[in-house]
């Protein structure tokens, strides 16, 4: 079942508390920058809400959704951004599950000085991770490998 509308409401208020409710447990991110697909609710809702917070850092209302294909359970969402004089082309591919829940996210961006600056843009969000915030991450990810 597709939940697009979910996705967009998260999206256009601003507030993600609520993004792991939308996300299934066992959901996949894939992204543009790591090559193994980051597993669980968790790490993909992590992911997620660093680059909600790098698109949207600066109060910088650039970013568009320019185009959108669903079907049941997929969607495909192309957006544009311009960050730091940069213009971002991507597509978000969203695989949902039965129940609505996002099954798997993949992030797809071109050109490539764009996925140069996002890879610095996340580094910089990572670096500036306190070292208790780091510490509870791995241990949730510790703790829902336990889970499986």
């Amino acid at each position: 079942m597709n939940n697009i509308e979910a996705w967009h409401r998260l999206f256009d208020n601003g507030d993600l508390k609520d993004l792991e409710a939308l996300l299934a447990k066992n959901s996949v991110f894939f992204s543009p920058l790591v090559f193994k697909p980051q597993e669980g609710r968790k790490l993909t809702a992590w992911y997620l809400k660093n680059a909600y917070q790098m698109f949207f850092a600066n109060e910088n209302k650039s970013f568009t959704y320019v185009r959108e294909i669903h079907s049941e359970s997929d969607s495909m969402l192309e957006f544009t951004c311009e960050i730091d004089g940069i213009l971002i082309n991507g597509v978000d591919i969203i695989k949902w599950n039965e129940e609505g829940k996002i099954q798997e996210f993949k992030v797809m961006i071109r050109p490539n000085k764009a996925i140069e600056m996002v890879k610095a843009k996340m580094s910089e969000l990572l670096s500036n991770m306190s070292a208790m915030d780091k510490f509870k991450m791995k241990a949730s990810l510790v703790v829902d490998g336990l889970k499986k």
